[in-house]
This record gives C-alpha cells, structure tokens and sequence, in this order.
C-alpha cells in the first residue's frame, strides 16, 4: 500500500504514464548512457482526496546548478508575476517594514517588482543557475529549498514575514509537512501564505495530462488543500482562477481564524462536487480518454511521415517529456524541437532524444507541421508565428483532443 504524504491515508493508483525520464534533463548528443528512469502514475488518496504521485523523484536530481527554466521566458508570465507582485505591495505588504519571502523565486521575475519597491525580500531558489541570474537583478536569494529547519533560521535572522509567495512550485514538494511548519515558524500571526499551481479540476476537463511529470508531485483541488491546512493549523481563505499555464488557483492560506473566508472557497469546493473531481469514476474517465490521445496522435503522426510530411516539435517544455514518452513519439515522427532556452539548445530531448534547435531553425525552413508542446502558450506562440502559417504550416494540438488547426 502506498500512504499519502499529507495524512497517511490509502493512495489508490488511476493512472499509470509508464517509464519516464527527468523533464527538465536534456543529455547532449554522445552522452545518453545513465539517463535516470522511474515509473509515472497517479494515485489519489482515500481519506483526504490529495492526489499524487506514486513514486517520488530525489529533489536534487531535478532542482540543480543546470535546471533549465526560466520563469521569465515569457511575455505573459513576466506580466503576470508583475501584476501579482504589485497586488502584494497594494495590500499585504503596507504595514511598518514589511518582510516578503517567496518559495521557489526562479530568475527573480516576481521579485525584481519588490526589491525595486525597496521592500524586505529573500526568494528561495536552490537551482544555482537560476538564482544567479536573480541576484544580478538586485534580488536577495538563499540558494535552499524551503523547509522547517531554513525557515526557522530566516525567522531567526530576519525577522517574521508578513507574506509568503510561491507559483509552481508547492506542487513540486513532497515533503509538505516540513515545507507548511516552515511556513508556521516564519509567518507572522496575521500574515498569509499564498500558492498557485495547476488545478486537477482543468486537468481533467482539458485531459491535459501533459501536467503531469516528475515536478508536479501534487495536483491540487480546493478540497484537498483545505484539508491539508487543516491539518497544520491554517485556514484556506480564498481561492483564485488564474489563466496561466494551462489553467492555475491560486490559493490564500491563514492561520485558522485570522481571516474570513471568501464566499470563493465554497463556491469552487461546490464546482468540485458537481464535477466529481474525488470520485473515482471521474479519475478513471480522465485515464481512459488520456489512452484515447495517446493512439489519436501517434496514428496521425503516422500517418503525416507516411505521406512524405515534415513534423517539427515547439517548445521543448518539461510537460513535453510526458507526452512524447508516454506516446512513443521520437525522431521517426518529429524531426527536431525548437525552443528559446539556450540551456535546452543543441541537447536531445528526455527519454526519447530529439534534437532541440533554436526557434530560428524553425523560421529558416519551415516544416509542414508543428507539434505544440508549449500549448498553454498557444495564442502567444501562434501570434508569434504568424509567417508560419501563412508559409501553409499547420499547428497539431493534442489538448483537449488531437486536432490541426
């Protein structure tokens, strides 16, 4: 049996993605030999409703010197967390000296908005690359991954913190407990701790199962992360839809009773009820239509190289390593991946190997088709990309169903 990491309780197994690689890890050409595999699926936990991941991968194979993801690639995302950092300033952040700490800081895109405020700040950020690039926007960074013992010892040298931060990154964290007595021993009494991620409900709905990969420990829902404040003596408060990333809540944790909840809370706690989102039905549909998209896009890949066409992959995501492993799909159906990431460039990608090319590899010669691994960038991407299509080149889209457009 397989005990929850929040409660303890019975996690039953839904979905089963099969042998997967690191998401984020791109071997260069010659240099595939020890490539690390473990077992993806999907299990939901019968007494709270967390589900999570079957099998844990060791943080620092995934978070390290050489983690490839900036948060500031895009245009979208660098508005959002600006947009998100003002809110702060606007509100939780008035009081005589404030303090704001962020889980997960990444290149400082957020953090940048507050330092430049002249506001009290640290952002955790244990892959070095990354935080690097923060400290050179005048960003305070602490080279950890949060938990109990490094949020005790910033109590002890800063001072309490009025707000604590985090975007895509909680789900990331395996060891909860430790990660939300951290959050207790730094937060002051009437601070709140504040998360997004992606949201198990638009999951679902979408079948984006693409979602899920090594990173992504946990999906959330409204009701599960209620249930997990509880049991750490917080409150969930409020709940936000947020647009990005293919569908995010972000979610307001105070000390029980400090606040009062928004009527938010049970209204998506309702939703999540109508949509049976903890009824293991619903969890079983989702792994049935998720087989459905694996043969719809293989066969259709198929069949384009059959007729002479070319397939070129855009964006070299972590959420693309699920997807093409899972499938199968490697160099025999998509030539090349183009991404902006130079870390990513002239690498293969997890698992599977296809070379990764800058995007101007993409622009020199079109190919007739595009697979969009980055699709919850689509609109961005396609405005981008425009001379693509009017070259004749189709996108292939594999969410919410497998389609051309």
């Amino acid at each position: 049996m397989t005990e929850c990491r929040i409660c303890g309780g019975e996690v039953e197994e839904f979905l089963d993605l099969g042998r997967q690689p690191l998401s984020d890890a791109f071997p260069r050409p010659g240099d595939v030999e020890g490539e690390f595999f473990y077992r993806l699926a999907v299990g939901r936990c019968l007494a709270c409703t967390m589900v999570q991941l079957m099998e844990e991968v060791p943080r620092e194979r995934m978070f390290h010197e050489d983690y490839p993801y900036y948060s500031s690639g895009s245009s979208v995302m660098r508005e959002h967390f600006t947009q998100t950092a003002l809110s702060f300033i606007d509100t939780e952040l008035t009081g005589e000296n404030p303090f704001f700490v962020e889980i997960g800081c990444n290149d400082g895109v957020l953090l940048r908005t507050i330092a430049e405020s002249g506001i009290r700040h640290l952002g955790f950020e244990p892959s070095v690359g990354v935080a690097n690039v923060a400290r050179e926007r005048g960003v305070t960074v602490r080279t950890d991954f949060f938990e109990e013992s490094t949020a005790i010892a910033v109590r002890e040298a800063n001072g309490p913190a009025d707000a604590i931060f985090s975007a895509n990154t909680i789900c990331h964290i395996p060891y909860l407990d430790s990660l939300l007595r951290g959050v207790d021993a730094l937060l002051t009494p009437g601070g709140v701790f504040v998360f997004e991620d992606p949201y198990l409900g638009d999951i679902v709905k979408k079948t984006s199962f693409d979602q899920i990969y090594d990173e992504h420990f946990y999906l959330f829902t409204v009701r599960s992360v209620q249930a997990m404040a509880a049991r750490f003596g917080f409150e969930l408060v409020n709940v936000e839809r947020k647009p990005v990333h293919g569908g995010e809540v972000r979610y307001t944790i105070a000390r029980a009773g400090a606040r009062r909840p928004t009527p938010a809370v049970a209204r998506m706690l309702a939703e999540e009820d109508a949509q049976g989102l903890a009824e293991p039905e619903v969890l079983n549909g989702f792994a049935s239509a998720v087989a459905r998209i694996r043969e719809d896009l293989v066969r259709l890949l198929s069949s384009l190289r059959e007729d002479g066409k070319t397939v070129a992959g855009y964006g070299a995501t972590a959420k693309s390593a699920t997807v093409t492993n899972f499938c199968g799909i490697g160099p025999d159906l998509v030539d090349y991946v183009c991404d902006t990431t130079p870390a990513k460039q002239h690498r293969l990608s997890p698992g599977v190997h296809i070379p990764v090319s800058p995007t101007e590899t993409f622009a020199a010669s079109y190919p007739d088709y595009a697979l969009l691994f980055a699709w919850n960038h689509a609109e961005e991407i396609m405005a981008k990309e425009e001379r693509f299509r009017e070259s004749g080149g189709q996108w292939i889209l594999y969410v919410p169903e497998v389609r051309v457009v």
